[in-house]
């Protein structure tokens, strides 16, 4: 028997249909049941792929004696995050305020009429252990107090609201902003400087932003180039990087980068394809790099790719080894024993793979091998047949011969297809604008550097879907389940999709035909005229994260600031901005962007290792240069590390000039040469700190 779950589109709530708690999805029906009933809101939040969300699906929320007790007294809730991260974002900060950390799955209890949280935590076991009380008796303890405890209740709801509430204003700051900026690149350096001890993730936001710190002449805390190229070459040789089918983990579990987390998520793979790229355009050419760029293109097309072009959202960690496991295991699809690794490899081949990897007979992971480079450098030809060996081994086909590898969507179709080689994981294959605009961006800054035809293609094909279905009614959507558009978008959709298009206006005029890259920016200013009409605050600056027709159900607005595995949507659109004020020369983008930057310097001031995506966004500000050329010569600029820069073609060059440089409105004298060009462009770039405080456009004022 099924609950109403059976019904959703999430691959992550119907995971829970046969459970027999009666879950409801966060809709209005729902909120008015728990209203008129008064009975408490269990609101459980989590995603597919999430590893303690699946143990809690097959223990507490599979629990007979739990399911009878949740629908006597509550009104339980299940939430996709990837497809409400509003109501994610506001109720993790309310169980991080309680609890003092946070995570998933996030279980929190919410009173009916106010909608306000009053308790919560993450996993919850059957049975007390792991220091955790049994899930049975917090059920039972919490509808006590619900019932009895009301003026308690109140203060602390009171008081849960009012926190809340606060955080959602920020005070501003008169700090100086070439102060701020430095400030903000020196401390965010730090959090990705090597460290000896914990989880290694990929942090992106974090590494774009020391990268930009490396053409500044200041003396830095750190050796910044150092630190961004180590960061480089841990995600192109670590175990993180899948080896021999392509793709980035989501972290690994020690400080050596050696064993995963194996889930591969879509924002990981966009963003650390840009920063590699990025990182060989400012001069760290190896050959890992650039390798493991390539096969993650080829994973994304082969796996993560729908006929229709876009890209889906993730793939599991777990999976099965034998058709009648009732429980899939962590890694298996990716790892190998020694013995396995004997059998498929000669004896030269394995010797050879066994100097180039960490691979030995006690193995790195529970016995088996996770494969780790201990190089950097180019692969033998011998060393990538045997790969290629344990890819026909995996797969049950040979790499060269395998251009789709049809998803698994869900346990049941992974263990009863007839697959080839191994048991594939399970691929949620929604599509997230705002993760398929990372991957865009992504793909669009490779084919930049590195050429490559079909990285260009697989980019235009994700944004000529998104363009062509995901605007219903004159209204953007963040969601599409195999052809039906779903979820009004949010900040984020828009804010990485407005830079997805701008990238992909950058790309498109090495061509000689205004229509092929006119067409992407007239679609960013577009999309950016919905954004600020539905999203922008008024009274506060910076972009709301949901629209104001869309938010009804929100015990509050918020406006993302706050990095975490992707950038914040407020930096991105800040940045965004800029670029649109340079590209079109519409002030009042810029007047935009300092209201923006503005409202979040209190917190950038005060926390500045929260917001790396705005203090990118201070160095567009700060040093935006606007280069005019012709479609050949803007075609030799694309694969520079030009980090505040844009690209337009001129029409109008004065006679013999090879270029103009522009700094907002203000002209520097016509280029003749390549190299005059090049140094001009570098030293536009960071001016900021060269003229204590000149604006591309006008005077900054202080932050």
């Amino acid at each position: 028997m099924t609950n109403r779950l059976a019904q959703a589109q999430s691959l992550y709530l119907r995971k829970h249909a046969e459970n027999p708690i009666d879950w409801w999805t966060w809709c209005d029906e729902a909120l008015a049941t728990a209203k008129a009933e008064n009975k408490p809101i269990f609101l459980s939040i989590g995603y597919s792929s999430c590893h303690w969300c699946t143990v809690m699906e097959g223990e507490a929320f599979s629990d007979a004696a739990i399911a009878e007790y949740m629908n006597a007294h509550f009104i339980p809730i299940k939430v996709d995050r990837e497809e409400r991260p509003d109501l994610d974002s506001i109720y993790m900060q309310a169980l991080q305020m309680m609890v003092g950390q946070g995570g998933w799955p996030l279980n929190i209890f919410i009173a009916p009429d106010d909608l306000v949280p009053f308790y919560g935590g993450t996993y919850f076991p059957v049975e007390p252990r792991y220091g955790r009380p049994g899930f049975l008796q917090i059920l039972q303890a919490i509808r006590r107090y619900y019932d009895t405890e009301k003026q308690d209740l109140l203060a602390r709801k009171a008081a849960i609201l009012e926190a809340i509430q606060k955080s959602a204003v920020l005070p501003q700051t008169q700090q100086s902003a070439e102060d701020l900026l430095r400030k903000g690149i020196e401390t965010n350096t730090s959090v990705i400087t090597p460290h000896d001890y914990g989880t290694q993730f990929p942090m992106m936001p974090y590494a774009e932003l020391a990268l930009r710190g490396t053409r500044f002449h200041h003396s830095w805390r750190y050796d910044i180039k150092q630190v961004c190229q180590q960061r480089g070459l841990d995600l192109a040789t670590g175990g993180i990087f899948d080896h021999v089918g392509g793709g980035f983990h989501r972290y690994t579990v020690d400080p050596t980068w050696t064993v995963p987390h194996f889930e591969k998520m879509l924002y990981d793979n966009g963003q650390i394809v840009e920063y590699l790229a990025n990182l060989w355009a400012a001069g760290v050419q190896e050959p890992a790099i650039e390798r493991a760029i390539a096969l993650t293109v080829q994973w994304l097309k082969r796996e993560m790719t729908a006929s229709e072009g876009y890209f889906y959202a993730a793939q599991d960690a777990d999976s099965f080894t034998h058709p009648n496991e009732t429980e899939p295991e962590e890694g298996a699809f990716y790892v190998w024993t020694y013995n396995e690794l004997q059998q498929i490899l000669s004896p030269a081949e394995l010797a050879e793979v066994e100097q180039q990897f960490t691979v030995t007979p006690q193995g790195n992971f529970e016995g088996q091998n996770v494969l780790q480079r201990r190089h950097f450098d180019q692969l033998s030809e011998s060393v990538e047949q045997a790969l290629s060996k344990l890819f026909t081994v995996r797969y049950g086909a040979a790499l060269e011969s395998l251009d789709v590898f049809p998803p698994a969507q869900n346990n049941q179709e992974a263990k009863t297809q007839n697959w080839s080689g191994r048991i594939p994981v399970v691929t949620d294959t929604k599509m997230i604008v705002a993760w398929n605009s990372l991957m865009i961006s992504g793909l669009a800054r490779a084919y930049a550097v590195f050429k490559k035809a079909d990285y260009l293609e697989a980019a235009l094909a994700a944004a000529h879907f998104i363009l062509n279905h995901q605007s219903v009614n004159g209204r953007f959507h963040r969601l599409n389940y195999e052809g039906q558009t779903s979820v009004i978008a949010q900040s984020e959709d828009y804010a990485l999709f407005i830079k997805a298009l701008l990238d992909l206006h950058q790309v498109m005029q090495e061509k000689d035909e205004p229509a092929a890259w006119q067409f992407w920016l007239e679609k960013a200013i577009a999309l950016q005229a919905e954004f600020d009409e539905y999203l922008w605050s008024i009274e506060l600056g910076g972009y709301y994260n949901t629209a104001s027709d869309a938010s009804q159900d929100l015990i509050v607005r918020e406006r993302s600031y706050a990095d975490n595995a992707t950038p914040a949507a407020n930096g991105v659109a800040i940045a965004n901005l800029m670029q649109l004020a340079l590209l079109t020369e519409d002030l009042t983008y810029l007047d935009k962007a300092e209201q923006g930057l503005q409202a979040f310097s209190s917190i950038m001031d005060s926390a500045p290792q929260a917001c790396p995506s705005l203090f990118l966004a201070l160095d567009w500000y700060r040093n935006c240069t606007l280069i005019r050329s012709t479609p050949k010569q803007l075609e030799s600029l694309l694969g520079e590390y030009l980090p505040t820069s844009v690209l337009a073609v001129a029409t109008d060059l004065p006679t013999n000039a090879l270029a103009l440089v522009c700094q907002g409105l203000s002209c520097l004298p016509p280029i003749s040469s390549q190299a005059e060009l090049l140094e001009q462009v570098w030293q536009s770039q960071i001016r900021g700190e060269e003229r204590g405080g000149a604006s591309a456009l006008r005077r900054c004022p202080p932050l």
